[in-house]
């Protein structure tokens, strides 16, 4: 694994595209401060330009150089960080990011992740690293290196490898601490409920309306190639299931988040068990992928975002 980062890192300081795993999903890495390099991103995954990228780094120092800590910043970094939480912050004058990171904005959306391979890359690479999910733009986040070479293939691109995949398996949260008040732009693992705590904050949820500021906030997002039904409590004819709990989907062939019901061990199955389904349905000309009731609470609050703008994509 050592001479594979090794390779990786050489690459990103090349100007080339790395898939590498963090705890959270599967990222699609560039040197942040090389606008060419990052414009490979949003070509390699057909990217709306208006939609930016998260910038990894190994320290808080590092981050530190590029964007404008505050103190509640500073709080939920102390408490948080490493881990699956992004914060938009203002950009530093004087910072050197490719312009295409931020899509034009002020803002710049920064996390220190949790994972040996991706703060080892980032360390040799010796740079802060741009990197949105590594799939093609609107479907199904990897959670394995299997699933970028499938969305990726006949691309050249490098993709360090993860035998247990991707330890979340749910992006990281996002939470916009440029405003007057924290805004949640993504739910994910760290749950409103969370950064109240650890800030004595009122967060406030983003709602359709407000603007771009991060990844994950596009209307249809996240689906897989199948027709995807929620809030399903019987199969149609032709549909695969999806179940949660004691939910009842019978059918040919149906998976389960969660027998148990925790909610936390759902959202760590959910793109993966939709990759399962998807590629049964591609293999056996099934008509849709139907999803029992999540409940909207926690974690739940997370999986039944993605699930809706992946429903909103079909």
């Amino acid at each position: 694994m050592n001479n594979q980062i090794t390779r990786a890192a050489e690459l990103i300081k090349a100007g080339q595209l790395v898939a590498f795993p963090t705890e959270t999903v599967y990222g699609l890495g560039a040197n942040a401060f090389d606008d060419t390099a990052c414009r490979k991103i949003y070509a390699l995954k057909g990217r709306p330009a208006n939609n930016p990228l998260i910038v990894h780094g190994s320290s808080i120092a590092q981050l530190e150089t590029i964007a404008e800590f505050n103190e509640i910043a500073y709080k939920l970094a102390k408490a948080l960080w490493p881990g699956p939480l992004t914060m938009v912050l203002p950009l530093k004058n004087d910072n050197k990011i490719a312009d295409t990171v931020t899509a034009g904005l002020s803002t710049i959306a920064v996390r220190l992740p949790a994972h040996k391979i991706a703060l080892t890359l980032i360390e040799q690479s010796g740079c802060l690293i741009a990197a949105p999910s590594a799939n093609k733009s609107g479907y199904l986040s990897p959670t394995k290196a299997g699933h970028v070479r499938q969305d990726f293939a006949g691309s050249d691109l490098f993709i360090l490898e993860e035998e247990g995949g991707c330890h979340y398996g749910l992006e990281s949260t996002i939470i916009d601490l440029s405003t007057s008040l924290p805004v949640i732009l993504r739910y994910g693992f760290i749950t409103p409920e969370i950064i109240e705590s650890v800030t004595d904050k009122k967060v406030v949820i983003a709602s359709a309306s407000t603007a771009i500021k991060a990844p994950g906030m596009l209307y249809q997002h996240y689906a897989p190639r199948t027709k995807l039904r929620i809030n399903a409590d019987s199969l149609l004819q032709g549909e695969l299931g999806l179940n949660f709990a004691e939910s009842k989907l019978v059918g040919d062939y149906c998976l389960n988040l969660s027998k148990s019901g925790d909610l936390a061990e759902a959202a760590s199955n959910l793109f993966t068990m939709l990759h399962i389904l998807d590629e049964y349905a591609k293999k056996n000309n099934c008509s849709a992928i139907a999803v029992a009731v999540i409940p909207d609470i926690g974690i739940g609050l997370a999986i039944n975002d993605r699930l809706k703008k992946a429903a909103n994509k079909q």
